[in-house]
């Protein structure tokens, strides 16, 4: 009787005073509990096809995005698309200012200069080539900001999109590499070439006999007189401009990404907030390597042959012009930016919300 009254417990572990144990499954129980688990969690995700090692984990990743919602990692081939789409309207809406940047960065203190600022480059060049002649280059120009953009933001989800979070959240020192990687890439695949043809055209409208009638035939003068390296030039001086703007642009958007969202990534940027924080990006952009950029447009321009290499350009830009001539073109360098950098985060942005739409994709 005293036996039965006996108090007892219900073990959490293997019970080692008797054979059976209460309460506590065994191990093999355990495990087809475990299984059951992963099934019924495969099976709400849609990932019953995958290996059985692999589908916890997937499940617990697309279930956390699921439930909060929204876009949260961008397939590279939207992100292709809409950047070239954003590239090209960008381009026409602020070329003129690209070209008057360019004219005064040309415009060498070592010669008497032409033009005595912004309003002067503007005025003359409508008064010989009329406004026309503010979009002169604007076909090279047009021809490689598509593709620039859809390098650029290509590459850059294709970098990041491993490294975030499941709720597609990017920390702001990886968004810095990976807008590295994207500047580099864009600038070797895209930018050099023609921005190097853009500058010659450029340069050459300054000239007393034109030599180019267009983009085509000044593609074709370049390579037959100096082979495909003449447009390659300026190279080094380009991948550094290209890397360290778009590190720089990427690292600020995604931060004030971050901190706008705060602990609500659901949390939709209204388009105006979106060009604010481009803007903003762009701007320390401009201060950030405006040196690189004039360094980079002599480098490309028709009397490059004056310069041994990147550095021995600088040196001479500093030994007679000195420092203040690395921020030559300063002002019209930062309303271009300021504008074209908003312009394509927001074209961009809302161009992926239209695929989103159209284009399913994982």
């Amino acid at each position: 009787m005293s036996s039965l009254l006996k108090p007892f417990s219900v073990c959490e572990g293997p019970c080692e005073s008797c054979g059976v144990k209460r309460g506590c499954p065994s191990s093999a129980q355990q495990q087809q509990q475990r299984r059951r688990r992963q099934q019924r969690l495969a099976a709400v995700a849609g990932l019953g096809s995958l290996p059985a090692h692999q589908r916890s984990y997937a499940a617990r990743r697309k279930l956390a995005a699921a439930a909060i919602g929204g876009r949260k990692i961008t397939h590279p081939g939207k992100a292709i698309l809409a950047g070239g789409i954003a590239g090209g309207i960008e381009i026409c809406i602020t070329f003129p200012t690209e070209y008057v940047k360019t004219q005064l960065q040309l415009d060498e203190r070592a010669n008497p200069p032409r033009y005595r600022g912004i309003g002067d480059c503007v005025k003359l060049t409508v008064q010989d080539h009329g406004l026309r002649g503010l979009y002169r280059g604007l076909s090279s120009l047009l021809y490689g900001s598509i593709p620039k953009s859809a390098v650029r933001f290509g590459t850059f989800e294709m970098l990041s999109n491993p490294m975030r979070d499941a709720t597609g959240r990017l920390d702001n020192t990886r968004s810095l590499l990976c807008g590295l990687g994207a500047g580099i890439a864009e600038a070797i695949v895209v930018v050099c070439p023609m921005e190097t043809l853009k500058v010659k055209m450029i340069h050459d409208q300054c000239s007393l006999r034109p030599r180019y009638r267009g983009f085509f035939h000044g593609i074709s003068e370049i390579i037959r007189e100096q082979g495909v390296r003449g447009t390659y030039q300026g190279l080094t001086a380009t991948v550094l401009k290209q890397g360290t703007n778009q590190a720089i642009r990427f690292y600020v958007m995604n931060a004030l990404r971050n901190w706008y969202k705060g602990d609500d990534p659901r949390r939709e940027m209204h388009p105006i907030v979106t060009a604010m924080f481009g803007a903003t990006a762009g701007a320390a952009s401009v201060f950030g390597n405006t040196p690189l950029d004039v360094v980079k447009t002599r480098m490309q321009g028709l009397e490059a042959h004056r310069y041994k290499n990147t550095m021995d350009c600088a040196f001479q830009i500093l030994k007679h012009e000195g420092p203040q001539a690395f921020y030559k073109g300063t002002v019209p360098r930062l309303g271009r930016v300021c504008l074209d950098v908003a312009i394509v985060f927001v074209i961009y942005e809302e161009v992926v919300k239209l695929l989103n739409n159209v284009w399913k994709t994982q």
